[in-house]
C-alpha cells in the first residue's frame, strides 16, 4: 500500500534511527506529551472508522511481504543489495511441479492454491546486476581492459577483498512453513526456501498463489491532516508479546520523539509526538524506531497508523 503524500514530498532517502524508547502501558499514566491529547481524539476516530470486511476473520490477509528471512543472513553492503533488487541466478533445477498445503491459523486451517518452486523463483528474481566500471564480472578475475584497483578516500588503492556485482547463487529448494504474521495472528504459512550460496540463512518466499491472497482493507482515516507535532507510523520493526517496536517518520531536526499509543480489545493504533525545530532544518525523513508497551499481548489485533488509518505491515526481514 503507498505511504500517504504528505510524507512522500520528503526526499526519498531514508535513514534508520538508532535509540528506541518506552511508551510504558497503555492506558496507563502518561508523561505530558505534545499532541498527546490531540493523538488521543484522532486514534479513537481511527479505530471506529475501521470496519474490514469478513475476509479478514475468514481468509488469508499477510501483513508482510511474500519475501521474508526466518534468520540472520550475514549481509556484506553486496549481498543485501543484491536482496534488496532481487538478483539471483539458479546453480540447481528448479522444480515446476506444483504441491498441496494448507495454512495454519492460531483460530483453524485453510487450504489455498500454491505456486511451484519455479514460479516462486520467477517471483523472486528481479533481474540482473547494473554493471559496475571497473569491477570484474567474476570473483577473482580483473575486467578485460578496466582498471585492477578501486578509487578510495585518498585516491586509487588496490583492493584484494572487494567482491563482484554478482547476484546472489541459488544451490538448493525445499518446501516447508514459516510464521507470517496475518490477519489472523501469526500463522505458519506454506513457503519455498532457497538456499543461498552466499547468506548464512536461506531466502524464504511465500507459496500461497497471489490469486488466494487477500489484500488489506482501504483505509478510512479523517480527512484533515494531522495536527502539528504528531507524526505517523510507517511500519512495524517487531512484536513480542505486548511489546511493539514501531518505525515513525520524522523530521531531520525534530527532537523529543516519543511514542504514543491508544489500543482497545479489538485494535490498537499508533503514532508520535515530536517537538519541531524552529530554524532551517533539510527536508529529510528518518525512520526513528520506539517500542511501546501494550495493556495486552497484541494477539491477532491490527496495528493501525494514526495518520492514515492503515494497518501496519511487518517492515522487511
Amino acid at each position: 500500500m503507498n505511504r500517504p503524500a504528505l510524507l512522500l514530498v520528503l526526499p526519498l532517502l531514508l535513514v534508520a534511527g538508532c535509540a528506541a524508547t518506552d511508551a510504558g502501558p497503555a492506558g496507563g499514566p502518561r508523561s505530558p506529551t505534545r499532541g498527546a491529547e490531540a493523538f488521543d481524539q484522532r486514534a479513537a476516530q481511527i479505530a471506529e472508522a475501521w470496519r474490514p470486511g469478513p475476509d479478514w476473520r475468514t481468509g488469508y490477509v499477510p501483513l508482510e511481504g511474500p519475501t521474508v528471512l526466518t534468520g540472520d543472513p550475514s549481509f556484506t553492503p553486496e549481498t543485501e543489495a543484491a536482496f534488496r533488487a532481487g538478483w539471483y541466478r539458479e546453480q540447481v533445477g528448479i522444480p515446476p511441479t506444483r504441491v498441496g498445503g494448507e495454512i495454519q491459523f492460531p483460530d483453524g486451517r485453510l487450504t489455498l492454491p500454491l505456486v511451484s518452486a519455479a514460479e516462486a523463483y520467477r517471483q523472486l528474481d528481479q533481474g540482473d546486476p547494473l554493471p559496475c566500471p571497473g569491477r570484474p564480472k567474476q570473483p577473482g578475475r580483473p575486467t578485460p581492459g578496466g582498471p585492477t584497483v578501486e578509487p578510495g578516500p585518498d585516491g586509487w588503492t588496490t583492493s584484494s577483498t572487494q567482491t563482484a556485482c554478482l547476484p546472489l547463487t541459488v544451490t538448493g529448494v525445499t518446501f516447508g512453513a514459516v510464521p507470517v504474521r496475518t490477519s489472523r495472528g501469526v500463522a505458519q504459512v506454506p513457503a519455498w526456501l532457497f538456499t543461498i550460496k552466499e547468506l548464512s540463512t536461506p531466502v524464504v518466499r511465500l507459496a500461497v498463489a497471489p490469486t488466494a491472497v487477500t489484500p488489506v482493507p482501504e483505509p478510512t482515516a479523517p480527512a484533515r491532516p494531522l495536527p502539528d507535532g504528531l507524526v505517523a507510523a510507517q511500519d512495524l520493526a517487531a512484536v513480542d508479546g505486548a511489546r511493539l517496536t514501531v518505525r515513525l517518520g520524522v523530521g531531520a531536526c525534530d527532537t523529543g520523539i516519543t511514542p504514543l499509543v491508544w489500543e482497545r480489545p479489538d485494535v490498537v493504533v499508533v503514532g508520535g509526538g515530536v517537538t519541531r525545530a524552529t530554524g532551517e532544518c533539510i527536508a529529510l525523513l528518518k525512520l526513528e524506531p520506539v517500542t511501546v508497551t501494550l495493556a495486552a499481548p497484541l494477539g491477532s489485533r491490527p496495528v493501525l497508523d494514526v495518520f492514515t488509518g492503515a494497518p501496519l505491515s511487518t517492515a522487511p526481514r
